[in-house]
């Protein structure tokens, strides 16, 4: 199999997919603001600012930015670690709650849309097929 002509093809797929409204809201999910607010809300409760720029593989100052920003808006707090007072713990405030439960809830209708269009059989192959690799690149990330 010539792979390299198959990774050409996928590549031009997926740039074409990537151009489509519902995937550029799911693919904008995954960054910024909006990927820190998902992922705080998701943790369910404090979570170390280090522990966001791991998740998102980017730097703690770009961190903080995004985290003064959300603070601004009202969506976060704050504040120190009584247990170690070097550590910063940030949580969703409830609007913040109530924002990432809004924005996941429209990320899920879209990604139920996109799959409703190839069928339920081509759906759970792709859904199982993204696991897989998932699966593989987070055994090569460890």
């Amino acid at each position: 199999m010539d792979y390299i002509k198959l990774a050409e093809e996928y590549l031009h797929k997926i740039y074409r997919l990537s151009k489509h409204k519902t995937h550029k809201e799911i693919n904008e999910s995954m960054h910024g603001e909006m990927f820190a607010l998902q992922y705080i809300g998701l943790q369910g409760g404090d979570v170390l600012p280090s522990e966001i720029s791991n998740m998102m593989h980017v730097s703690s100052a770009r961190v903080a930015a995004t985290l003064n920003s959300l603070e601004s808006k009202g969506l976060i707090t704050r504040r120190i670690d009584f247990s170690d007072r070097r550590r910063i713990l940030v949580e969703l405030t409830p609007n913040g709650k109530e924002e990432a439960e809004k924005h996941f809830q429209m990320i899920l209708k879209n990604v139920a849309e996109m799959l409703s269009t190839v069928g339920e059989s081509d759906a759970k192959e792709y859904v199982r097929i993204t696991g897989r690799l998932s699966d593989l690149n987070s055994n090569y990330q460890e």
